[in-house]
């Protein structure tokens, strides 16, 4: 299906034996079995006998098993010292903190289950000439679906009609942008390209449209990159690699004491038994049985803290890793910014409005932004649905602001009648409604681009009345349009006129009044700036990732704080894999239109370096990312299935401030390392000044033995 896009509609009902009428029933079931349902399950996951049988195999639990083990030797060969109970005590650790640990990570996936819901729970499709609602995973490939506003798309599918459709594909590409859908063929050559492909886990902001779904589950663009993330190979975070290191020396100098201390004792002439059971006592004395449910303990701890904070922990050791933390990898849609399109200025002619001065508009102006806001709610697809906005984030955007400067739409569609519409097009860039009012009067609203709406108007509305434009207002209004652009603002212009009743289309782009820009921004999470400045206050460099364009990237990395000089903007193809560690040397760095291929570079080229990377996202896109990374953060709200499994930690608010609580796995690490040098500390002492007087002069054990001091 890889050429799908460049067949007629015609050409894909026969490809895949299915025709307008839908597929029957019968024909259904059968694909169902053949393709299977249409779900994401990538990897069967282990069962939780066999996690819970894990936390008895990992290394230190083996090391501690031993060394019961040779308790029971001990005990065998000489009952009186008691050692078998040591042995039950250090199985007692194993198993308690087996069952801690378990319950806690239980707890966590428990959490992660509840907040799946990436597919739609019902489909509108057609099947035997009739439209039907299905559940999303018995969606079969031939399928006709029909999609509206609102609604997320359940497969991949092409689209056979579309009226003034747009998806939102940032779950899948990382563009914030909506994307506008066609039924035409398309000439590009990638799949991802095409504008009349609509893919799985995108959603219908604008418009409508009809399309035969060909691909399902794993098959999809959606489920390719879940598989993806499947194949990379989850590696083993800094504190459990800084544990095994331990563990490794604790074992090698437990050892090389008893077997040290067994020859020693055989190079003076006592018993071969004799020198085992002291070697024994040597290897288990050095065995700190007490460290694996300490870190534990400090791990879930810390665990708790942060939940408290809304960050769910899905593996305990993240914590401390993100104490550790070198780089934060982030994507900035949904992010650092709020995936939510606001208006945040508005030029009607000489006057220049920011929101937050809204106590002081012109008096004298309020005519002119009233009319702004009635065609800005006229020529507009979005709508309240079940108590939210539902449609494309601009029209929302807008829809958002005339309300809550009094104008209610649906008092509006009371005096005036919806009769024709233009959506808008990748050529046109204007999107046109014709409305008729209550006393039989026609009007044209428009709202698109400043240099396709400008140049077709004749006049400006001024003061409550219409003149003519002139070159000086002409050259004003590009004038703000060039300072919007500058603060990555997208910029829409609206105009209208009124029709004569005998109009035509055509008429309806002809002879404007041209009536002001919107200035519109998706903004910062607030809390973002304070976070960021405590990151790098704490030494941590911050990268931004996006599939965004450089212009808007640098705008909102200015704004929260990011960068304050002149950034190194890397584009995700021109991305040199030999020269990005050389690139990391830069104090400034954003890197932009990235694929999930460019997140694996970047996340790769920085573990080479030694550093410790910590990747935040929400969509499928940055999932192979997540996993790759040391610590990989997905958002709670907003984030895809598929990258809350790949990741160790989930924001349950979504919020990129919740990372500073970095400082609980600092607290951590230190408490493991106090604990340590106790360890030491403590067996030392009981070595020295005992046990070598005990071989090497023949004095008794000055320690009681275990049996005394149970």
């Amino acid at each position: 299906m890889e050429r799908i896009h460049s067949l007629t509609p015609n050409e894909v009902y026969q490809v895949l034996r299915t025709s307008p009428e839908g597929l029957n029933e019968n024909e259904a079931a059968e694909r169902l079995l053949h393709f299977g349902p249409n779900l994401l399950e990538v990897q069967k996951k282990p069962s939780n006998f066999k996690k819970f049988l894990a936390q008895f195999s990992h290394f230190f639990a083996l090391l501690l098993w031993f060394a019961a083990g040779l308790s029971f030797v001990g005990h065998y060969f000489n009952p009186k010292e008691g050692m078998d109970k040591l042995g039950f005590a250090i199985i007692g650790v194993i198993l308690i903190n087996a069952v801690f640990t378990f319950i806690e990570q239980y707890k966590a996936e428990k959490a992660i289950e509840a907040l799946k819901k990436m597919l739609p729970y019902l489909v509108r499709v057609i099947r035997e000439g009739r439209e039907k609602e299905v559940l999303a995973e018995r969606i079969v490939p031939g399928d006709v679906i029909l999609l509206s506003e609102g609604d997320r798309v359940p497969a991949d599918g092409r689209l056979v009609e579309a009226i003034g459709l747009k998806t939102n594909n940032a779950a899948l590409t990382g563009e914030s942008e909506p994307q506008e859908r066609v039924a035409e063929v398309s000439k590009q050559k990638k799949l991802l390209d095409s504008p009349n492909i609509i893919f799985a886990g995108t959603e219908v902001v604008a418009g409508s449209g009809k399309a035969i779904i060909f691909a399902t589950g794993l098959n999809t663009e959606f489920g390719k990159i879940a598989q993806l993330t499947q194949i990379v190979k989850t590696e083993i975070n800094p504190l459990e690699h800084e544990i095994i290191k331990v563990t490794h020396f604790v074992t090698f100098l437990a050892f090389s004491l008893g077997i040290s201390f067994f020859l020693l004792g055989s190079f003076i002439g006592r018993s071969f038994w004799e020198n085992f059971l002291f070697a024994i006592g040597i290897i288990v004395a050095n065995v700190p049985e007490g460290l694996l449910p300490t870190v534990t303990l400090a791990l879930a701890m810390g665990s708790k803290r942060m939940a408290q904070r809304k960050a769910l922990v899905r593996n305990l050791s993240a914590i401390e890793t993100l104490g550790r933390t070198n780089i934060i990898c982030t994507d900035k849609t949904g992010t650092l910014t709020q995936n939510k399109m606001t208006v945040t200025h508005i030029f009607i002619l000489d006057s220049m409005i920011e929101l937050k001065d809204k106590e002081v508009f012109p008096v004298n102006r309020l005519s002119g932004l009233k009319l702004l806001l009635t065609a800005a709610s006229l020529c507009n697809n979005a709508r309240f649905k079940e108590g939210k906005l539902i449609g494309d984030p601009t029209e929302k955007a807008l829809l958002a602001l005339a309300i809550k400067e009094g104008i209610e739409q649906e008092d509006l569609f009371k005096k005036y009648k919806r009769i024709s519409e233009i959506p808008f097009d990748s050529e046109r860039k204007r999107m046109n409604t014709i409305y008729k009012n209550s006393n039989e009067c026609y009007f044209s609203f428009v709202k698109g681009a400043v240099e396709m709406i400008l140049p077709l108007c004749w006049g400006v509305f001024e003061n409550g009345k219409t003149f003519r434009i002139d070159d000086a207002k002409r050259k004003s209004i590009l004038e703000i349009n060039k300072q919007f652009g500058e603060k990555a603002l997208r910029v829409i212009a609206l105009a209208y006129r009124e029709l004569p009743k005998d109009f035509s289309l055509d008429e309806a782009d002809k002879e404007l009044v041209f009536l002001g820009l919107v200035g519109m921004t998706d903004p910062p999470r607030p809390e973002v700036s304070d976070a960021i400045k405590k990151c790098h206050k704490a030494g941590i460099k911050i990268f931004m990732l996006t599939g965004d364009n450089p212009i808007t990237a640098e705008a909102i990395a200015r704004q929260i704080g990011l960068v304050k000089e002149k950034p190194l903007i890397i584009e995700g193809e021109k991305i040199d894999e030999n020269e990005l560690i050389r690139l990391f040397e830069n104090k400034e760095i954003i890197f932009v239109r990235v694929s999930p291929r460019h997140k694996m570079l970047i996340v790769s080229a920085l573990k080479d370096m030694g550093k410790v990377v910590v990747l935040t996202g929400d969509g499928v896109n940055d999932a192979p990312a997540l996993k790759k990374a040391d610590i990989g953060i997905a958002m709670g709200i907003a984030g895809t299935d598929v990258a809350k499994e790949a990741a160790d930690m989930v924001l349950m608010d979504d919020n990129f401030a919740t990372i500073v609580t970095a400082a609980e796995g600092r607290a951590v690490f230190d408490n493991v390392r106090k604990f340590i040098t106790y360890i030491f500390s403590s067996n030392v002492p009981e070595i020295v000044p005992y046990y070598i007087l005990y071989v090497l002069l023949g004095i008794p054990c000055l320690l009681p033995s275990f049996r005394y001091w149970q």
